[in-house]
């Protein structure tokens, strides 16, 4: 196995030390291969060190600028300093150089959210929803957003999908409470309210929706 593939099983493994000193010795073998730096840029974000991060990105597009994953680690940099314009740029190369995966479109989504445009960010998400259908955070994301942007019948539909996914989401029972609210139904509100507390004793905003529909039930 090539030292990149075994770096990034140790950085999986959280073997940090060791998942560097592959990337040094991969760079070192093979100086004008971008990927080596790539690793070592991802590696660098995970260990919150920006700025070195930042530098071997920027060395990896130039020797190849098409390098979409290179766009990609500088977003995420930039997202990680709540840069996010800086980010949404970086986001936007990455898929413009053809990385089309669900992550990148998730995380440009997420700069939009961010930055409170929801509109914008909604193609986004909904991308990455349908390349990672399984990933319970981009479709509970993608969801609320489609909440706030008033689609409440497909808000309703994803959340009760996240929750084929993560029976005990806490965030998804409460926004499925939100959606009973819309459409009156009180009591299928309360049902979610409650389970939401069941999950997550500390969920603040559903202990509160719950004491308010229960005092509406009972005047």
């Amino acid at each position: 196995m090539d030292k990149l593939k075994q770096g990034i099983e140790q950085m999986q493994n959280h073997n940090y030390e060791e998942a560097a000193k592959l990337f040094t010795e991969a760079i070192d073998e093979e100086p004008k291969n971008p990927v080596g730096y790539i690793n070592f840029g991802n590696l660098l974000t995970h260990m919150n060190d920006y700025e070195r991060a930042e530098r071997f990105f920027t060395r990896a597009l130039e020797i190849d600028e098409e390098a979409g994953t290179a766009y990609y680690g500088l977003g995420n940099v930039y997202y990680e300093q709540e840069k996010y314009t800086k980010a949404q740029e970086q986001f936007l190369l990455a898929i413009k150089k053809g990385l089309d995966e669900a992550d990148v479109h998730f995380m440009l989504g997420m700069t939009f959210i961010h930055q409170e445009y929801v509109k914008l960010a909604l193609p986004y998400l909904l991308r990455a929803s349908e390349l990672s259908p399984k990933d319970v955070d981009i479709q509970f994301q993608y969801g609320l957003c489609l909440a706030q942007n008033g689609q409440i019948e497909q808000a309703e539909q994803v959340m009760n999908h996240v929750l084929q996914l993560e029976e005990q989401h806490s965030d998804a029972h409460y926004n499925l409470g939100v959606v009973a609210l819309h459409k009156e139904n009180a009591k299928k509100a309360l049902d979610h309210f409650t389970k939401a507390l069941e999950v997550n004793p500390e969920h603040m905003l559903a202990a509160h929706a719950k004491g308010q529909v229960e005092q509406a039930l009972n005047e």
